[in-house]
């Protein structure tokens, strides 16, 4: 494990005090690396005291854990726990509304950032803001490292290095899974869904701004509701940030082929569930774009909330892989337990752990988990109990 002279702490990790950082916590409490140096931050010293109490349990040495009083909205605050440290790991959203002054402080400081969320609008407009400085300055903001999106990027990812194309890839992603979402991620989706106009806005500026790659395409495109023969399930198109993180990556990465087209998709064994699942997405959005019903909804789910570890120890999911190019298909797939939490904690955790210590790739700037750790990222999860197999 190397250390940085410059830096006196490896690892900050902000929103501990709640439900999903609390269990990053845990898990960098109970399998970060001897000697790792870090320290919880919020803007509530009691709270905080709580969570560190909590982690003494399993490491009694904790109970010296470092606590840093910072308000997300504090931009002095903010700058000096960057130039402390080697990364930034935050839970803390949604965040449209908490999350840019903890980017721009880590970009102008040098300072890796990871963080979990699922929302375009955001990721976008950190690009166009923070990019720029981030690449000057060396720091890595590598944003959707939890469900959204680390399994999906990665896995296509791995299938891609499996089929080693040389021509042209159409690949689609196929999620299932029996875990709940948790309720961060249901006010940022309701808050993207109520405002699709910026959204669109900050999407086509970006791509206006951001280079293409030289003689070669990757794009996410739209499917349509179909039934799979390969895979045997009902498809139903996932408006969600992963497909866009995917295609991103295949921008990047000459071995996704100089054509690369990926499409991402809910797997269901019916085709009554299918379209029971298209009726509720499209019910949220509806509800999300009237102000009184989407309060109503945004009060009934909490956030810093979340389900017991029995129910979480029930919970799984698998995206299944369909890649084609030269003439040949291969399927992969990544399984995992349950993705709202549990997974979502290890894959952060061990995001910030690889960007701190692994022999990544020289990258800067707003960079994807495959862009920025790749294999090194791919054999923590592997060896954390994810698996990326060839089916």
């Amino acid at each position: 494990m190397a250390a940085d002279s410059t830096r006196d702490l490896d690892l900050v990790l902000f929103g501990a005090t709640g439900f999903t950082g609390g269990l990053t916590a845990r898990y960098l409490a109970e399998n970060g690396p001897t000697g790792l140096r870090w320290a919880l931050a919020g803007r509530s010293r009691a709270k905080l005291e709580a969570v560190r109490d909590r982690l003494a349990a399993v490491d009694p040495e904790l109970g010296e854990l470092e606590l840093i009083l910072a308000d997300a909205a504090d931009a002095d605050a903010l700058a000096a726990v960057a130039a402390r440290t080697r990364v930034v790991a935050t839970t803390v959203g949604p965040y449209l509304q908490f999350g840019e002054p903890l980017v721009a402080a880590c970009a102008a400081a040098g300072t890796d950032y990871v963080d979990l969320t699922g929302e375009p609008e955001f990721v976008d407009r950190m690009y166009l803001a923070h990019h720029e400085t981030a690449a000057a300055s060396g720091a890595r903001i590598v944003h959707a490292c939890g469900f959204d999106s680390i399994p999906h990027d990665l896995g296509a990812y791995f299938t891609v290095q499996q089929l080693a194309a040389s021509g042209p890839v159409t690949m689609r992603g196929v999620v299932r899974s029996t875990g709940t979402f948790s309720g961060g991620t249901f006010h940022s989706a309701m808050g993207a869904f109520s405002r699709a106009k910026q959204m669109s806005e900050a999407a086509k500026a970006r791509r206006k701004a951001q280079p293409k790659p030289e003689g070669r395409s990757s794009r996410a495109v739209a499917g349509k509701p179909h039934r799979d023969k390969v895979l045997g399930y009902w498809l139903v198109p996932l408006p969600t940030i992963d497909p866009a993180v995917v295609a991103r990556s295949g921008a990047a990465l000459d071995s996704y082929g100089p054509d690369f087209r990926y499409s991402h998709y809910a797997g269901t064994k019916t085709l009554r569930y299918a379209a029971g699942g298209m009726a509720a997405a499209s019910s949220v959005a509806v509800a999300a774009q009237v102000p009184p019903v989407r309060r109503f909804l945004l009060g009934k789910i909490k956030q810093g909330e979340g389900p017991d570890e029995g129910r979480r120890e029930k919970s799984w999911f698998t995206v299944d892989f369909v890649a084609e190019g030269d003439g040949r298909t291969i399927h992969t797939k990544v399984c995992g337990g349950d993705p709202g939490y549990t997974e979502t904690a290890k894959m952060l955790a061990e995001s910030a752990l690889c960007l701190a210590f692994d022999d990544n790739p020289e990258v800067a700037g707003s960079v994807t988990t495959a862009q920025a750790m790749g294999d090194n990222l791919m054999a923590r999860l592997i060896k954390a109990g994810i698996s990326f197999d060839v089916v």
